[in-house]
C-alpha cells in the first residue's frame, strides 16, 4: 500500500460534477502541485487546479489527513465540472505526479487493511452500491453499522470461552482449579450450536433479500402463465398466443414487490412431449420450479388434473386464471385466489398477498447470520468442527480443543479477524472502481 492511488467515485461521462478521489501518502504533495494548498481539513475550498502551466479546472477540493478518512490514509477529493475533458486533464496530471489509477475495490480494501472497517463491514458497502430496493438498502446498512459482525463476535465470544474452559484442564492439570473443569463448556456448546443451526436454518432470509426472491409460474399449457407474467411486470415480454406449448424456455424478469427484489419466471406448460425443444423447455421449467422459494400454480377453466397437479406442492399458491370465461374448481385444502388478465379482476390482490409473503419471509427481528453464500460457508464449517468438538469432550477433553479452534477460525473468517489472505481477492474483486 506504499502507492498513491486516484479514482474517478462518480459515474463516467457528461455530468454537472465529477469527483475524483486520491488516497495515499503523496495527497498531501499532489495537491500542493496542482495548485491546491492551505486547504482546512474536511472543509471544501475552491482552488484553480493546473498542472505544467496549464489550467485544469476550478474545483472545490476537500482534505482528508490520515487517520480520519475512509481509508486511514491521507485522502482528497477534486469536485470537478464533469466534462470528460476536465477529468482526463485532472487523471493525467495526477499521472504525471507519480499517482496510479486505483484497482476495484482498492479504497474499500485500504480502509480494511488499515483498520477503518473489518471484512464484512466492506463487503455491505459493495452491496449498499448495488442496492436496488428499500429492503437491500436496509440490509446492507445495518451490515456496515456492525450488525453482521456483532452476531459473529458473540459465536466467537460463546465459543473462546468453551476454549478457555477445556485449555484450563488441559494445560494446568496441577494447579489448584475444579475438577471437570472441561465438562462446564458442554452447556456453553450447546447453546452454540442452537444458535449456529438457527442462523443456517434462517440464511436464506438474508440471501434473498440481497440476490432477490424466485417465483416461477407453474401449470399446464395455456393456463395463461405467459399473461399473468405479462401483467406482473406491466409489460408485454412473454409471447401469448392461443396455441398450446408456446413458451419453449424460461423467461425472467426483475420487479420490486413490496419493497423486495423479485425474479419472476415463466415457464412451459407442464405435459408429456415427444417434442425435444418441447421436452426440454419442460424439464427445464421443473428444474427451476423446485429452486424456487414460491410457486405460483396457474390454472385455467377444465379439467386441473394432470402433470401439472402432480407436480405442484402443498403451498404453492393456486392461482385461478381467465376468471372472465368462468369459475374453476380449485383444489381441496390449498391457498386460492381467482384472477383475470382480462378484466384486471383480482392483480391486485395476487400482488398484495405476494407483498405479504415476501414480508413474512424476508423480514425478521434479528439482523441476518448469513447474507452471501460466503457467510454460509463458513457458518457450517463452524457448526460443524463444534458439533465434532461437543462430541470429543464427552470423551477426551484434550481431543476438543483442535476442533474449537477450527470453528473460531472459520467464525473469525466471515469479519477478517484472521486468517483473510485467500479471501480478499475474492470479496474486493467485485467492487467498482473508485470505491
Amino acid at each position: 500500500m506504499t502507492d498513491t492511488i486516484f479514482a474517478l467515485a462518480t459515474p463516467p461521462g457528461r455530468g454537472a460534477i465529477a469527483i475524483l478521489r486520491l488516497s495515499g501518502a503523496d495527497t498531501p504533495a499532489a495537491l500542493t502541485a496542482l495548485g491546491a494548498s492551505r486547504l482546512k481539513p474536511r472543509l471544501a475550498s475552491l482552488r484553480t487546479l493546473a498542472h505544467a502551466g496549464r489550467p485544469i479546472d476550478q474545483a472545490l477540493v476537500l482534505s482528508f489527513p490520515a487517520p480520519n478518512s475512509y481509508t486511514g490514509e491521507d485522502c482528497a477529493e477534486l469536485h470537478l465540472h464533469g466534462g470528460r475533458a476536465v477529468v482526463e486533464a485532472a487523471s493525467q496530471a495526477l499521472i504525471a505526479l507519480g499517482l496510479r489509477p486505483a484497482d476495484p475495490g482498492e479504497f474499500t480494501r485500504r480502509a480494511f487493511e488499515n483498520g477503518r472497517m473489518d471484512l464484512a463491514q466492506a463487503e455491505a458497502v459493495a452491496d449498499l452500491i448495488d442496492a436496488e430496493t428499500t429492503a437491500q438498502a436496509a440490509q446492507a446498512l445495518g451490515q456496515l453499522d456492525g450488525a453482521l459482525s456483532q452476531t459473529y463476535t458473540g459465536f466467537r465470544r460463546d465459543l473462546l470461552k468453551a476454549m478457555a474452559l477445556v485449555e484450563a484442564e488441559i494445560d494446568f492439570p496441577d494447579e489448584e482449579i475444579p475438577d471437570n473443569l472441561a465438562r462446564a463448556a458442554g452447556p456453553v456448546l450447546d447453546s452454540l450450536i442452537t444458535d449456529l443451526r438457527a442462523a443456517l436454518a434462517d440464511a436464506r432470509r438474508g440471501e434473498r433479500v440481497r440476490e432477490g426472491y424466485r417465483i416461477v409460474l407453474i401449470g399446464e399449457t395455456n393456463a395463461g402463465k405467459s399473461s399473468l407474467f405479462n401483467a406482473l411486470i406491466a409489460r408485454e415480454a412473454a409471447i401469448v398466443t392461443p396455441i398450446a406449448g408456446t413458451t419453449r424456455d424460461v423467461l425472467d424478469a426483475d420487479l420490486i414487490i413490496g419493497g423486495y427484489a423479485v425474479t419472476l419466471s415463466d415457464t412451459a406448460g407442464l405435459r408429456e412431449s415427444e417434442d425435444l425443444v418441447e421436452a426440454e423447455g419442460v424439464r427445464r421449467a421443473r428444474v427451476r420450479a423446485e429452486h424456487a422459494d414460491l410457486r405460483l400454480w396457474v390454472l385455467a377453466p377444465g379439467d386441473p388434473e394432470g402433470a401439472a397437479a402432480a407436480f405442484a406442492r402443498r403451498d404453492d399458491l393456486v392461482v385461478l386464471t381467465k376468471a372472465d370465461l368462468g369459475v374453476v374448481d380449485a383444489p381441496l385444502d390449498r391457498e386460492t385466489l381467482t384472477v383475470s388478465t382480462i378484466t384486471g379482476e383480482g392483480l391486485a390482490a395476487l400482488h398484495d398477498w405476494i407483498a405479504a409473503r415476501l414480508a413474512r419471509d424476508l423480514s425478521g427481528a434479528d439482523f441476518p447470520a448469513v447474507t452471501r453464500e460466503r457467510h454460509r460457508r463458513r457458518l457450517t464449517e463452524a457448526l460443524i468442527a463444534v458439533e465434532a468438538g461437543r462430541l470429543a469432550l464427552d470423551i477426551a477433553p484434550e481431543m476438543a480443543g483442535e476442533d474449537l479452534r477450527r470453528a473460531a477460525e472459520a467464525l473469525a473468517r466471515v469479519t477478517g479477524a484472521i486468517g483473510v489472505e485467500d479471501i480478499l481477492g475474492e470479496v474486493f474483486s467485485t467492487f467498482c472502481i473508485g470505491k
